[in-house]
């Protein structure tokens, strides 16, 4: 099932006009992700993308619309990231040891999205659901699947995706938010551990 999302932005028909969208996306993201979406504005993301206020409406109807796209933008860039780090996994728990660490590499690389995602809850619900949503549809049926090959034992897939994304989402939060500077590989190791063998002695 896909996930509900906002309507789309205007696609650009060149390459020099996908350049200035993604330029203003990249500067959405630095502004809004330092400022906080109320006290951000479109003058200050237009003057750090270098292009005129006019430019800006030509791809966006409003800072709603743009922060609502670099939502997505996150999460597409994020299944990108998971794809790749979990591509040579050989069972599922060697992939959800990669994809943590995947994960974590990701949001430690982009804190200002993982700020933005954090602010959508409040600032556009809708997109905040559907993001976690269409990772939890997708986390769910890989762990059916695994379950079914007799790779983990029996379990509610759902619940299980639920709860292993909480896992990574606060880590995440650890690290970006808090600050904390554990290296990623002792955090994999340690979480890893709790996820395959569980808090029993």
């Amino acid at each position: 099932m896909e996930a509900t999302a906002s309507p789309k932005t205007a696609n650009p028909k060149t390459p020099r006009g996908e350049a200035t969208r993604r330029a203003i996306l990249k500067a959405a993201e630095t502004v809004i992700g330092t400022q906080g979406f109320n006290d951000a504005s479109i003058i200050d993301i237009t003057r750090e993308a270098g292009v005129a206020q006019g430019t800006f409406y030509i791809y966006f109807k409003s800072k709603d619309e743009v922060f609502s796209e670099l939502v997505r933008e996150m999460g597409r860039l994020l299944r990108q990231a998971l794809n790749a780090a979990t591509a040579g996994a050989r069972d599922r728990l060697t992939a959800e040891k990669e994809g943590l660490r995947g994960f974590l590499s990701f949001v430690s690389a982009h804190p200002n999205l993982y700020r933005i995602i954090q602010e959508a809850l409040f600032v556009d619900p809708g997109a905040y659901r559907a993001y976690f949503q269409t990772f939890a549809d997708g986390y769910r049926q890989a762990l059916a699947e695994a379950q079914d090959a007799g790779e983990i034992r029996p379990g509610d897939p759902d619940v299980r995706a639920w709860a292993l994304m909480g896992i990574a989402k606060t880590l995440g939060e650890r690290a970006v938010v808090w600050g904390d500077e554990t290296p990623i590989d002792a955090v994999v190791e340690a979480a890893h551990d709790m996820i395959v063998n569980g808090l029993r002695r």
